[in-house]
């Protein structure tokens, strides 16, 4: 199988938050090649209760081999391992991986969409996919899908 660009956000909002991502970053380089890593960023929780704190966020980028289900699964047992429990929607966590790009590839499986449905919004606040949607709009190219220059 050819390598394929994808990109992962990552954050946390409960306990050791910087640990929980370097965590991810340090799980992610076993199934990514020519990684890059942003700079970690505190952002205020949004649209979600009380009961939130801040968050720390980051994003990836590489190269893998796996195919998007494969990298999904190797995604929500990295968030396992750091003890990541859903006890209800949108609950507090301590780690959260969401597959954002997968090549050009749209997808829309049960438990997974890519390009993720918030990449845009998330883009506003999270500096690495802010350069990647700012690189996508109005772009045709192969690493930025058509569905993602429409505002």
């Amino acid at each position: 199988m050819p390598r394929i660009a994808v990109a992962i956000a990552l954050g946390s909002n409960l306990g050791d938050r910087r640990a929980h991502l370097e965590y991810a970053v340090e799980a992610l380089k076993i199934d990514l090649d020519d990684m890059k890593v942003s700079t970690f960023v505190e952002t205020d929780p949004s649209g979600v209760g009380p009961e939130h704190g801040p968050y720390l966020n980051a994003a990836v980028s590489g190269l893998t081999r796996l195919p998007a289900r494969d990298l999904m699964d190797r995604l929500l047992e990295i968030e396992e391992e750091r003890g990541r429990m859903r006890p209800y929607p949108m609950a507090p966590r301590t780690l959260d991986l969401d597959l954002v790009l997968y090549g050009n590839d749209i997808i829309n499986e049960d438990g997974l969409r890519v390009p993720h449905p918030h990449f845009r919004e998330w883009a506003q606040h999270e500096p690495a996919l802010a350069k990647w949607s700012t690189r996508s709009r109005g772009s045709r190219s192969p690493s930025y899908p058509e569905s993602l220059t429409r505002d």
